[in-house]
């Protein structure tokens, strides 16, 4: 697949614009040692807005623009984010059976675009990040995904625990995949609408969110490494869904 081409916006002014007209924005990058009012205004309104940001030298910058930056170019997110609200009521309205994809903490942007490539495959409906400690959609992300990223919707939320109990008013089954668990995966019910949380392959699933899932499964290790990758592990959990509902 090319490499996808990344959208960008240039100038102080454009980039507070796109703030505050809550574009999707992956990153803003910054001359170091810009100053001035201006940039001080377009600084706060970064910080204020919790957008990613990251100081970098000239020459960083004059590599992706030859023309008058003023020392800020944003960076645009290639596709933009869905809101999980409007897809859960679209999904019951179709007389689907929900299934998604809930990502506790997975940052690296490789494992993220290949567990939308299996979720894509597998029919998964949606997959959520939070804002913050997650990977994001990117040129990266998309190219891992095989284009995947294109045809399943992403969501972001400010709290996986708030979106979690929404869901589970909304007669949402949760299971967690976590070694923790009793419970070998396969012997989990996947049959009824389902959120599926994965976590992060280092710190796992948050202990606050782990105590919200209706269901805790684990997936068997019989080898020396005691964790699989969590992209492999986020297809073997969506494809035992894809098996139970024949």
């Amino acid at each position: 697949m090319a490499k996808q081409k990344q959208e960008m916006l240039f100038g102080i002014r454009a980039t507070m614009e796109a703030i505050k007209s809550e574009k999707e924005i992956e990153k803003v990058l910054i001359r170091t040692g810009l100053s001035g009012a201006l940039f001080q205004e377009l600084f706060d309104l970064i910080r204020e807005k919790g957008v990613e940001y990251q100081f970098v030298p000239v020459e960083k910058l004059n590599s992706l623009d030859q023309h008058n930056n003023q020392g800020v170019i944003a960076l645009i997110v290639p596709i933009p984010y869905q809101e999980i609200e409007e897809v859960i009521p679209e999904l019951l309205t179709q007389g689907k059976t929900p299934l998604i994809l809930i990502l506790d903490q997975v940052t690296d942007v490789r494992n993220f675009g290949a567990i939308a490539r299996s979720a894509e495959c597998a029919g998964v409906h949606a997959i959520v990040i939070p804002f913050k400690n997650s990977a994001k959609i990117t040129p990266d992300s998309i190219k891992t995904s095989a284009g995947a990223l294109y045809n399943i919707p992403v969501c972001r939320v400010q709290n996986l625990k708030t979106l979690t109990r929404n869901l589970k008013k909304e007669g949402i089954r949760i299971v967690a995949a976590t070694e923790k668990a009793d419970k070998v995966y396969t012997e989990g019910d996947f049959t009824l609408a389902t959120a599926i949380i994965m976590g992060s392959e280092d710190t796992g699933i948050e202990d606050a969110l782990l105590r919200l899932a209706d269901e805790q499964v684990k997936i068997p290790i019989l080898g020396a490494i005691q964790s699989l990758n969590v992209s492999v592990a986020a297809s073997l959990m969506v494809y035992e869904a894809v098996r139970q509902r024949g």
